[in-house]
């Protein structure tokens, strides 16, 4: 089974003497996807696999239904190791169409229903798919499926538009419809004719960065199913397991935390379409969760929120987050840790066992003993000092070995001896033997708002767009629920009026990029500040606003206590 069946052009393959190795000491597993869940299928047939408030799905059903959608898109004339664009939100009709997906050998391109032109064009650009995956009721206001008519009228590589969750419209596809079109007989003598190896590409992943290009990260059959494993085994999740999961399923953190888990080791997985607190409190307590993450603004969210104490969660073992573990594990009175990871392939964190201090203080460590991890002094190869903070650089089962067609973005990505480069500073504590990491700052020019990662030489393209704008800056303000959200440093033309936030996001909107990506304040200046050799000084820009907040925060403190 091991080997590449369907080898995509861009794609940087592991080398096969390191497979091999891979394989040989249990860091990879030779299986597929789809093998794994016809196997959990046959152990747990009758077992929930997913839960939503619409409805849930054994792993038989799951089984049998992806086969039967898997066979439809074969029938359809897509091919194994072509791409498919997925708008698609956390609905069981997602990790459906995605399994479908799996089992055919079809790569889903990991997007988000946020995405607009500029996104979805750029990826579409790159990766040629052949195949758009759009949930028709996710958009709110927004007509999500004419917005994908349009860029398949605009990209012709596409040649089919899937539709979940809706009617088809003239030239797409009702999934339902295809899903109801090939029985299970048909369609499992229509899978036996594809074979797809464990080194086959299994998506592509998106991995935020510094400019508006995507980078995209092939993740394969073999390594993803053994990565999610040795994160169960970590942190002693698995079969018992259960997850409750309110973010993006089309995340690299979904797939491993959520998806690949219920696949592959039979954990029952809780999917909510949107961030609400209180359900949240109320699912846990109905369906006996074991586990829950936050990646973003759920765990500030759930502090500012005593309602949930209402609630009976004792059946948590495990809140993780990506920081603040102390204050929720106060909170709530549930085991809490701060984990870290990267689509880049590295996940590192603390199970329930670990000490306090590890699970609130440090990020963690990897659950793969295979994972290499050095600290780097910052545009060097030289290991920092013990105790000093450098740049996190790792190498292991789950690394990336290139983006999908970027030699220039590989050309910097790794060290010369292939040790990623995460541009996120970290420092090393040895506690009884074991090295933990815990996260410091970013080199790298980007935002992290809740979890998505805005690159912000991208925006600042946009924003100079704007008629009234000179030149313009972006950067991180603190958030204390996203954890951040983006600045714009404007300088404005003479004669011209500042624009507001409203005005900003519906220019840049009317542009095409993501309302995600769009600044939520605007500081007017007369000029950048500037380092002492002449460069743009960010790390000042950062600092005057965090101190503008802090001491708004201050005096709208004040003005409160004397109200009362």
């Amino acid at each position: 089974m091991a080997g590449i069946h369907f080898p995509i052009e861009g794609v940087a393959y592991c080398e096969p003497s390191v497979a091999q190795d891979y394989f040989r000491v249990g860091a990879w597993v030779d299986q597929t996807f789809g093998q794994a869940l016809a196997a959990t299928a046959r152990r747990l047939p009758d077992k929930l696999a997913l839960i939503s408030d619409e409805r849930s799905i054994t792993f038989r059903e799951l089984d049998e239904q992806s086969d039967r959608l898997a066979a439809a898109l074969l029938k359809l004339g897509i091919k194994p190791g072509a791409r498919a664009v997925f708008q698609m939100g956390t609905t069981v009709d997602t990790a459906l169409a995605l399994c479908a997906c799996y089992k055919s050998g079809i790569v889903p391109v990991c997007a988000l229903p946020q995405y607009r032109e500029v996104e979805i064009g750029k990826l579409a650009s790159l990766s040629l798919p052949e195949a758009y995956f759009v949930q028709a009721d996710v958009g709110g206001q927004f007509d999500l499926v004419g917005f994908a008519q349009k860029m398949c009228v605009e990209h012709p590589s596409f040649r089919h538009l899937v539709v979940a969750r809706g009617a088809a419209l003239a030239g797409t596809h009702a999934m339902s419809v295809l899903l109801e079109s090939v029985s299970l007989t048909d369609a499992k003598l229509i899978l036996s004719d594809v074979k797809i190896g464990s080194e086959d590409v299994l998506s592509f992943q998106l991995s935020g960065g510094t400019t508006g290009v995507p980078k995209i990260i092939p993740r394969f059959h073999a390594e993803y199913l053994s990565h999610s494993e040795a994160w169960t085994r970590h942190v002693n999740a698995g079969e018992h397991a259960t997850l409750i999961w309110s973010l993006p399923l089309l995340h690299n953190a979904a797939h491993l935390y959520a998806l690949v888990p219920t696949i592959a080791q039979g954990q029952t997985t809780v999917l909510m379409s949107k961030v609400d607190i209180l359900r949240m409190a109320e699912l846990i307590e109905q369906h006996r969760a074991t586990h829950a993450v936050s990646i973003g603004p759920v765990a500030p969210q759930i502090m500012a929120c005593p309602e949930v104490l209402d609630h009976d969660l004792s059946s948590l073992k495990m809140f993780f987050c990506l920081t603040r573990a102390d204050g929720l594990e106060a909170f709530l009175g549930v085991p809490s840790s701060n984990l870290y990871g990267t689509t880049e392939g590295l996940l590192i964190g603390s199970g329930p066992a670990a000490d306090a201090f590890v699970r609130h203080h440090t990020h963690g460590c990897s659950g793969c003993e295979n994972d290499e991890l050095v600290l780097l002094r910052p545009d060097s190869e030289v290991p920092v000092a013990p105790g000093e903070m450098g740049e996190l650089c790792f190498r292991g089962p789950s690394s990336l070995r290139g983006y999908y067609n970027a030699p220039e973005a590989n050309a910097t990505a790794f060290t010369s001896n292939g040790f990623f480069r995460t541009g996120d500073m970290m420092r090393a504590h040895v506690i009884d033997g074991v090295t933990y990491f815990s996260f410091e700052g970013r080199l790298r020019d980007n935002i992290n708002r809740g979890g998505e990662k805005i690159g912000a030489e991208e925006v600042e393209a946009f924003l100079s767009r704007h008629p009234a704008v000179l030149d313009a800056k972006l950067v991180a303000m603190p958030d204390p629920l996203y954890g951040e959200k983006g600045c714009a440093f404007l300088i404005v033309r003479e004669g011209h009026d500042a624009p507001g936030v409203p005005q900003m996001i519906e220019f840049l909107s009317s542009q095409g990029l993501a309302k995600f990506k769009c600044p939520e304040r605007i500081e007017v200046v007369d000029a950048f500040p500037v380092t002492r050799v002449g460069k743009v000084d960010k790390p000042a820009m950062r600092r005057i606003i965090a101190e503008a907040i802090a001491s708004e925060a201050a005096a709208n403190a004040s003005s409160s206590r004397q109200d009362r």
